[in-house]
């Protein structure tokens, strides 16, 4: 709870006026728009997710990085074209992700637009497998303002972790984790925060109790569980683990599976933010993974124009009529 609370604390940092209003007006055109049945849009975004690039390192199953299986072009980030996104949305944005797919460490500019983003009062957040985490790195990332960094480590040895994070060296991960640290302790700070993410599959759920145990000495800030997405998950899979509570699939009494939550129409993620791809692409969400959902392009036309845009409010309208005929909704768990 106190880790929680130094992460509020930290985001209550980077928040004005215009951007709680902002949040206010898009909570309630999102209520509104539940409740008319169309959808109304009063705010600006106020979260993102932007792409540092689309390669990888690993080759994890689930994954269209680690599969090398994108439908979409491929490539990394320019900053130019990421200071043009921070400049043009900084007054209403209040926290920015950086991370898609890929492995961000993997663009040589990563931790610039990390710093640069840090300076314009964004909260900053990214998501990685941590094989990048030496004494070089660490200190960069601990001069970013970086504020909060989600390590993905799925086993906690070599034998089962390498299973989903095919290519993966358990023992680099754990090192990088080890020294970010020591180094954040000797500094006396308290950023990056820390989130060990970690997907509970029928491959790994017995390491649990020992991953509570090492994340308490490694004084990691906060163990995250996440169910795995699956993409055959009809047909069952390895991956759904026995205990039920950590899967995102319940059999469905014909000798296949379903996802445990029923779709409702609605969804808080086309009123709150948007996800932007390396080439300035403008997606609804990560579960869009190969972008067959673009709403605009921010090399064309500035993200509030696309926000409100016809194409955008069609999609929300969808949402609201009918959201088991959108794919991207099919394997979501909001």
């Amino acid at each position: 709870m106190k880790n929680k609370w130094i992460t509020a604390k930290a985001i209550l940092n980077y928040l004005t006026f215009i951007k709680v209003w902002n949040y206010l007006l898009l909570q309630l055109s999102f209520q509104f728009s539940r409740l008319v049945g169309k959808p109304l849009i009063w705010g600006k975004p106020t979260t993102l997710s932007i792409e540092p690039t689309t390669s990888c390192n690993l080759r994890c199953p689930e994954c269209p990085s680690g599969l090398r299986s994108f439908s979409r072009p491929t490539g990394m980030l320019q900053e130019n074209l990421f200071e043009n996104v921070i400049l043009e949305n900084k007054k209403h944005l209040s926290w920015l992700h950086l991370y898609f797919q890929g492995e961000p460490f993997l663009n040589p500019r990563f931790l610039e637009m990390v710093k640069f983003a840090d300076s314009n009062r964004i909260f900053t957040s990214t998501s990685t497998n941590a094989h990048y985490l030496d004494r070089k790195t660490v200190k960069s990332i601990l001069e970013s303002g970086l504020r909060q960094l989600i390590v993905s480590m799925d086993g906690i040895s070599q034998d089962v972790y390498e299973q989903y994070r095919v290519g993966g060296n358990l023992e680099k991960v754990q090192k990088g984790l080890k020294l970010l640290v020591e180094e954040r302790e000797k500094l006396g700070s308290k950023f990056p925060r820390i989130v060990l993410q970690f997907l509970v599959t029928g491959q790994n759920e017995h390491q649990l109790p020992e991953l509570k145990k090492w994340v308490e000495e490694m004084k990691v800030d906060e163990l995250q569980l996440k169910t795995t997405q699956i993409y055959d998950y009809e047909n069952g899979s390895e991956l759904i683990p026995t205990d039920l509570g950590y899967s995102r699939y319940i059999p469905d009494g014909q000798g296949k599976w379903k996802l445990k939550k029923k779709l409702e129409n609605k969804c808080w993620r086309m009123w709150q933010g948007a996800v932007v791809t390396w080439d300035g692409k403008v997606v609804p969400c990560c579960f869009d993974k190969d972008a067959s959902h673009v709403m605009g392009d921010m090399k064309l036309q500035p993200l509030t124009a696309i926000w409100a845009s016809k194409a955008y409010q069609l999609f929300r309208l969808q949402l609201l009529t009918d959201r088991t005929q959108i794919e991207i909704c099919k394997n979501c768990t909001e």
